[in-house]
């Protein structure tokens, strides 16, 4: 059985008081249950490295890590988030470029840039479940991430860098 949040009802009948932590902080909000965490992140906390494309759920650039798996932030409610961690790519400025970042940067895989926060971050969460993941197991972590720009040759050189496989 599972633990039911616990939410506080605020002065005013359409807000609740949710409580996570967000990139390490805890995090208290008065909000609307009906926000989108993509939304809160951007808006309410000016955290615009998680970005807003397709707003459906099928691009990846608002990919953030729930408990150190990706989520597409613009479907998940910001009262979802109740007592769970939320790691944004904000969190990984405070830090040397982590083995994904850096591989990024070497491969020259991004253009404009819009989809390398959730790439990475989509990335990172597989990482964070799998020490050591294969070319394959990494190109499905991606599926659900969009590129407009590169013709994805950079990003799938990331792979094979990333990658357990000896793929030439």
């Amino acid at each position: 059985m599972t633990k039911q949040p616990q939410f506080t009802v605020t002065d005013k009948p359409e807000t609740l008081n949710v409580t996570f932590h967000l990139n390490g902080n805890e995090t208290t909000l008065y909000v609307a249950p009906s926000r989108r965490l993509v939304d809160v992140l951007r808006t309410d906390l000016a955290m615009t490295g998680t970005k807003i494309s397709c707003e459906i759920g099928r691009c990846g650039a608002c990919i953030v890590l729930v408990d150190g798996v990706p989520h597409n932030s613009c479907l998940l409610m910001i009262y979802q988030c109740e007592g769970k961690s939320v790691e944004t790519i904000e969190n990984l400025q405070h830090e040397k470029p982590n083995r994904v970042q850096q591989a990024f940067l070497e491969e020259g895989a991004l253009q404009c840039g819009y989809c390398t926060p959730g790439m990475v971050m989509a990335l990172k969460g597989m990482l964070n479940n799998k020490e050591n993941p294969t070319y394959n197991e990494m190109k499905e972590a991606l599926a659900g991430n969009l590129c407009r720009c590169t013709g994805y040759g950079g990003i799938l050189r990331v792979l094979r860098k990333l990658s357990s496989d000896d793929i030439d």
